[in-house]
């Protein structure tokens, strides 16, 4: 099979702006979806990639999973099952299959190598070290938690910091 052109590739292929990159207060460091989306429009131009669903939504009690097929210029490129939290409200549903078509869409961009770094332990503890500190956070309930963020930003609610412990 022949690789997508070299102008799609490069884009495909280019390091993620640090800037772009944001962390979970659990550590975890991650693309927002609509980077990807962005990253995949400048590659193949809007309507040139799309994501399919593969079957129905299976919903548990907690989770609603879903499988879909990426394809870009008209060829498959990957599948993946994207998962979501949901808590059982019809009202929530449609915000939780968006929530879980999102997780699908960053797990088949793996495939086209977007955003690589992130899952590279060695570019998670540099970028962590660099551009991100542990704080010590507390909630209106008054409960404390050691959390992350990055540095040049600020926690969201419902936690209000402290001080930091870690650079």
């Amino acid at each position: 099979m022949e690789p997508f052109p070299k102008e799609a590739n490069e884009i495909l292929l280019s390091p993620i702006p640090l800037t772009d990159i944001e962390i979970k207060p659990d550590g975890m460091i991650y693309l927002p979806e609509i980077k990807y989306r962005r990253i995949l429009n400048r590659a193949f131009g809007p309507g040139g990639w799309g994501l399919v669903p593969r079957g129905p939504h299976t919903i548990g009690t907690k989770t609603i999973s879903r499988e879909y097929a990426l394809f870009c210029l008209g060829r498959f490129v990957s599948v993946a099952r994207g998962e979501q939290d949901y808590f059982g409200s019809s009202d929530g549903l449609p915000t939780a299959s968006e929530g879980c078509k999102s997780n699908a869409l960053m797990r088949c961009c793996k495939d086209l190598g977007i955003a690589s770094e992130l899952w590279d332990p060695a570019f998670i503890r540099s970028f962590k070290d660099q551009h991100c500190v542990q704080v010590w956070a507390s909630t209106n309930t008054g409960g404390k938690k050691l959390l992350w963020r990055r540095k040049d930003r600020t926690l969201d609610y419902p936690y209000k910091e402290d001080t930091p412990t870690r650079k």
